[in-house]
């Protein structure tokens, strides 16, 4: 059995988390670790969790919780990761970090778009981006996994194929996305209550989203080059689900056909990318409480242009899935156990 412990389990991420490792057949949950509820069982957090995970909580700082388990989920706000992934490695254990630390590969560009310092150049060269579909090779080697952020996830894998295959007009890329409140975390905030949100949407993170560099980063990745993109993130009134559309100018003139044949070469062996029929567009219900990701592909001949579509559930292929998806691999399990699932609905 994998030993595992949540530091930051008492967020939307960190539950969601605890809620798909008590279904792992392969996985013991020995800690969870928490800034607000320290010493109180963790079914009374989340009285879902009666009869099912009722340990106590212990603060994110006992070492207990690094001690005693195989690999360690960091589901901790920006900026507490790093001095607590350095203790993880020293022991020897794995790390799979939901929050934003470890994503980016310059200790510069973090501190210009988080406002705050994190780890050094020589901490981030230990981390891989886990994002399965792109560096499965290097993940299952890894000790520290940076897990990918919600918006990204959509928008890297709808665009990858295009990017890879250098289709596109690297230089035109407008991205529209749309998230569930749950993105915003569980802390008290004004503009999450429901009040605020309810019969309500708008536009937010304007003119710098802090998944901007994040984006670019892992684009440019795939495509060996520079990018740049427009980005602009909307809050919906719902609790979860995120939707991104991602316009593109062609750069030769291709039919219907010819693009969905290269998404499904590209993903053909992909467990959790699934591309729509012609002319069908997939919702956010599709994929609830799924680690699916949906991708609904349309080519305006007339105009050149093309349209993705790509769908998911924030909290799990957006994060929690992901992060349990990477813990597959590293430790070489069918990289589906735990994650096989239908959408609720309605």
């Amino acid at each position: 059995m994998i030993k595992v412990s949540i530091l930051g389990a008492t967020g939307y991420t960190g539950q969601e988390l605890a809620r798909m490792l008590c279904q792992h057949p392969q996985v013991e949950i020995v800690g969870l670790g928490t800034q607000n509820y320290v010493e109180q069982s963790f079914a009374h957090v989340y009285p879902n969790f009666r009869g099912v995970l009722e340990l106590p909580c212990k603060g994110i700082y006992d070492p207990e919780l690094i001690t005693k388990a195989d690999v360690i989920f960091l589901a901790l706000p920006h900026g507490f990761s790093a001095p607590l992934v350095e203790k993880i490695i020293e022991q020897g254990k794995r790390v799979i970090d939901l929050g934003a630390d470890f994503r980016l590969k310059s200790p510069e560009i973090y501190a210009e778009w988080y406002k705050t310092v994190g780890p050094t150049k020589e901490q981030l060269a230990k981390a891989v981006y886990g994002l399965p579909e792109i560096n499965r090779e290097k993940i299952k080697t890894a000790t520290v996994i940076a897990n990918p952020g919600c918006y990204p996830t959509t928008i890297i894998l709808g665009l990858a194929p295009l990017l890879k295959q250098k289709i596109i007009d690297k230089n035109f890329i407008i991205i529209d996305s749309k998230s569930g409140v749950s993105g915003a975390g569980r802390s008290l905030n004004l503009t999450s209550l429901f009040c605020e949100v309810n019969e309500d949407f708008k536009a937010y993170g304007l003119p710098r989203h802090r998944h901007t560099p994040e984006i670019e980063q892992e684009l440019g990745t795939v495509a060996g080059e520079e990018i740049q993109v427009t980005f602009t993130p909307h809050l919906l009134p719902m609790s979860r689900g995120m939707l991104s559309t991602i316009y593109a100018v062609l750069k030769e003139p291709l039919g219907f056909a010819e693009i969905e044949q290269l998404y499904k070469e590209f993903y053909k062996d992909e467990p959790f990318i699934r591309i729509q029929p012609r002319g069908e567009f997939p919702h956010t219900k599709w994929v609830l409480g799924t680690n699916y990701c949906d991708i609904g592909i349309n080519v305006d001949e007339r105009t050149g242009r093309i349209t993705i579509i790509s769908v998911i559930d924030n909290l799990v292929k957006g994060a929690s899935g992901q992060a349990l998806q990477n813990m597959n691999i590293m430790y070489g399990l069918d990289e589906t156990l735990g994650l096989t699932r239908v959408a609720l609905y309605p």
